[in-house]
């Protein structure tokens, strides 16, 4: 293997999910339609595989605060999300959402069209990353407020599954999907704006990581100094100052694809109850926020 894929190697993987998981919403009204084909249906709002049901944890809580109605194979439809996120962290938003995948391509077609470079693109737009609380809390307070589970209906996400299903269905497309323009639009701006500041799904799933088990793990004696990580990392974190293992992280491995010392590794963190290896600091068993020697 060339050294350059072994650089590369978990965006390379990355997008590969991210292109498997999109064509898996793409095939799917096309299999229920054409081919009567049913054990796949929805999209990753509301995702069936024969009789097992994947929800979206941020919908199915809307909207059982909305209705005040508890809806037993709903819950059990969000374990799979939740327990996902308590263990890996943000993965869908890296590894699986439509909407980055959006992302990812339109960076492919800027790197052979512009000569795109993340190392020196520059942020235009960059706010605090607690606005993502922000929106996180400001859409559960106004759907409750107007009654109406309002990310069940304009989520991202869940729109791109809803347009491809119109498109392929009806030969038609809703008005709604101009938002996911918008938000490409945004990303020539800044990267990954919407993912940074404004998805509701993408802050819980950052609340529920907070003690997640897998994170990138910063070798502090390894480390240059020289910023590379923090410039690529699509969320502008502070990767070189213990940035990784903030909740915002979504582990998509960039930062430690483009290290040029390798300072910077995946690693699982050991319960703790078991114990550590000798490799393992108090300081990484704990998800202390600080780089690790």
């Amino acid at each position: 293997m060339s050294e350059r894929k072994k650089r590369f190697r978990y965006r390379r993987w990355r997008y590969f999910f991210l292109s498997a998981a999109f064509l898996l919403i793409l095939v799917t009204p096309i299999l229920n339609l054409y081919f009567h084909f049913t054990f796949v249906q929805g999209w990753y709002q509301s995702l069936g595989i024969g009789r097992l049901w994947i929800v979206s944890p941020l919908e199915g809580l809307e909207s059982l605060l909305i209705s005040k109605y508890i809806y037993l194979p709903s819950l059990i439809g969000m374990l799979i999300p939740v327990i996902v996120a308590l263990y890996l962290g943000r993965v869908f938003c890296s590894w699986v959402c439509p909407i980055s995948f959006l992302h990812e391509t339109l960076d492919r077609i800027r790197r052979r069209i512009f000569r795109y470079n993340p190392v020196t693109w520059k942020d235009r737009l960059v706010l605090s990353l607690r606005v993502l609380w922000v929106a996180l809390i400001g859409e559960f307070l106004l759907s409750m407020i107007l009654g109406f589970p309002i990310f069940v209906f304009v989520s991202p996400p869940g729109l791109v599954g809803r347009e491809l299903m119109l498109g392929i269905i009806f030969h038609t497309f809703a008005l709604e999907g101009f938002i996911i323009l918008v938000i490409l639009l945004l990303h020539l701006v800044t990267r990954r704006f919407y993912c940074r500041y404004l998805c509701p799904l993408g802050g819980l799933l950052a609340f529920l990581g907070q003690k997640r088990r897998l994170k990138v793990r910063l070798k502090s004696k390894k480390c240059s100094g020289c910023g590379i990580c923090e410039k690529v990392c699509p969320l502008g974190l502070p990767v070189n100052r213990g940035g990784s293992y903030s909740p915002y992280c979504w582990n998509c491995g960039e930062c430690v694809d483009y290290c040029p010392t390798g300072a910077l590794k995946f690693y699982w963190k050991r319960p703790y109850y078991l114990k550590p290896t000798s490799e393992e600091t108090p300081k990484a068993r704990s998800g202390n926020p600080l780089p690790d020697e």
